[in-house]
């Protein structure tokens, strides 16, 4: 009897510990919003990139402290004139159990770059050969530099040398795509059921404004070292209501933090707290209809000197922003010494507001006579920046009425050419290059809100492109930026830094300038 109770209990004690060990992970992530699509070929938000990187490996991922590593591609050769990269792929599995193949990528590449497709993304890859002129319907879509040479590899061939080509692959524009599924479902692809997927995890459902929901992809070739079996990306485009449920532990990771409460964040969150710098610049596109003020380059010139960049940073943004009065961020690589400068930058506001008046008398605008619009998607910090601009335009005579839209729709409308007066609009940088912010104000470029058009702007851009010599680049894409701000087309107001809160049992997520934190690189203690 003795001996039976004894191998009973040992027996329950396995069972249970086989239990413990079975237990399913499951991370809670806050993220800005949902996302407006998950057709890598659509998207355009930091907060649908943050998903895509959970799904999808592309030829190079970045890790934990966000470097470029290999991905799918365990290796690639270049040739020496930089100009054929050779990407050999390691064997890897779609969530299908298909084989991923150079095949993918280049069924991808070449969809991105269809004109059909209208990829708001495509320009991020014009230094691949002849990809403007195919993105643009002026050649055909098999003259497009990309190519599978055979199931494992996978020739790229640009324009000219591109230092930063590596680190550009990481982003989402540049993820494979599974052929038979996108064929076989069109535009529902990316449905939970249709979606197949490369990544370390696999869609598994989506309920707009509620949670999307992915689960560990056990055909991934690194998945014996994912340790979070599934993880629910919540929505919380009201950064307040994410916090509340971080401190009540049913949230591990809130991908922003109000900057209005950060008092309190500070004093009762601040081993949660992560702050770091970040490669990205918060700015106002100007538009305007037509005939009106805005067109003219002194009324948006006086517009951004009335702007307070120190108070947004410090008052509104809690001194986790730095004011900014160029749209190239600092300390971003291959550019200028101390990047670009404005004249204005140093000057004391009341001599600035003063300036700025006499600009608005030259250009025939009246005090009182101008009301504009200032359009932001929904965020408690957004609102609060667009308050005070609107108080700050006041000391010079302008006119101002907020208008808060929704954020699933909001970017959408301003990429489709919506009518606007002044907009929020925030741009991270995809790689570490002046290119990725300079490239937005191309003419046709989609990203360029404002539809400003400048053929001397173009042509700095496209000496970049085939200068090799990177010190002589940097000084003829500085001098696109000053051609940029002295027309004030678009007005920078803060760098970005990253703001979240970490739950203390997670481990893995690291601070980095790209803020980039896939769940593969997870744990939860």
């Amino acid at each position: 009897m003795i001996n039976g109770k004894l191998l009973s209990a040992s027996a329950l004690a396995l069972l249970l510990g086989t239990g413990a060990a079975m237990a399913e992970v499951v991370i809670n992530r806050g993220n800005d919003t949902d996302p407006a699509t998950l057709d890598p070929h659509r998207t355009q938000t930091v907060a649908e990139g943050r998903i895509l990187a959970d799904l999808y490996d592309g030829l190079v991922i970045e890790d934990a402290e966000g470097e470029a590593i290999p991905g799918v591609a365990e290796s690639w050769d270049l040739s020496e004139d930089g100009t054929v990269y050779t990407f050999h792929l390691r064997d890897s599995k779609w969530s299908n159990g298909d084989p991923v193949t150079a095949h993918d990528f280049d069924f991808a590449f070449h969809r991105i770059m269809d004109p059909m497709t209208a990829a708001g993304y495509a320009s991020i890859l014009f230094p691949i050969k002849n990809a403007e002129a195919v993105a643009g319907g002026q050649m055909p879509l098999d003259q497009l530099g990309v190519r599978a040479i055979d199931d494992k590899t996978l020739e790229i061939t640009l324009n000219a040398p591109t230092p930063f080509f590596i680190e550009l692959l990481t982003h989402q524009s540049a993820l494979p795509l599974h052929q038979k599924s996108v064929e076989e479902f069109g535009d529902q692809f990316t449905r939970p059921g249709n979606l197949v997927s490369n990544g370390a995890y696999m869609l598994q459902s989506f309920t707009p404004n509620s949670q999307l929901v992915m689960v560990k992809n056990p055909n991934y070739y690194d998945a014996d070292d994912v340790k979070i079996d599934k993880v629910n990306w919540i929505p919380f485009e009201d950064r307040s209501a994410c916090m509340r449920r971080f401190e009540a532990n049913e949230v591990q990771i809130c991908s922003d933090v109000p900057a209005e409460q950060m008092d309190y964040v500070k004093a009762n969150l601040s081993d949660e707290l992560r702050v770091a710098p970040y490669l990205g610049t918060y700015y106002l596109p100007v538009k305007g209809e037509d005939g009106s003020p805005l067109k003219d380059a002194r009324v948006r010139k006086a517009i951004s000197m009335a702007i307070d960049r120190d108070f947004i940073a410090d008052s509104v943004w809690a001194g986790t922003m730095l004011p900014a009065y160029t749209l190239v961020p600092p300390g971003i690589a291959n550019y200028v010494d101390g990047g670009v400068k404005v004249d204005y930058a140093d000057e004391d506001l009341f001599d600035r507001e003063d300036e700025a008046k006499a600009l608005l008398e030259e250009a025939g605008v009246e005090p009182g006579t101008l009301t504009v619009d200032l359009r932001y998607n929904t965020g408690e910090n957004h609102k609060n920046t667009m308050a005070a601009i609107a108080d700050m335009l006041g000391n010079i005579g302008i006119n101002a009425r907020l208008n808060e839209v929704e954020g699933t729709t909001y970017f959408n409308y301003l990429r489709e050419d919506g009518p606007f007066d002044l907009a929020r609009a925030g741009w991270i940088g995809d790689y570490n290059d002046p290119q990725n912010f300079l490239m937005l104000y191309e003419s046709g470029v989609s990203f360029n809100y404002s539809r400003w058009d400048n053929a001397d702007y173009d042509a700095l851009l496209d000496k970049a492109a085939e200068t090799m010599d990177l010190g002589e680049r940097a000084e003829v894409l500085a001098d696109a930026e000053r051609l940029l701000l002295d027309d004030q087309a678009i007005i920078p107001i803060l760098s970005y830094s990253s703001r979240a809160l970490v739950a203390t049992e997670v481990q893995g997520y690291e601070t980095n300038l790209m803020d980039a934190h896939a769940t593969r690189w997870m744990s939860l203690n």
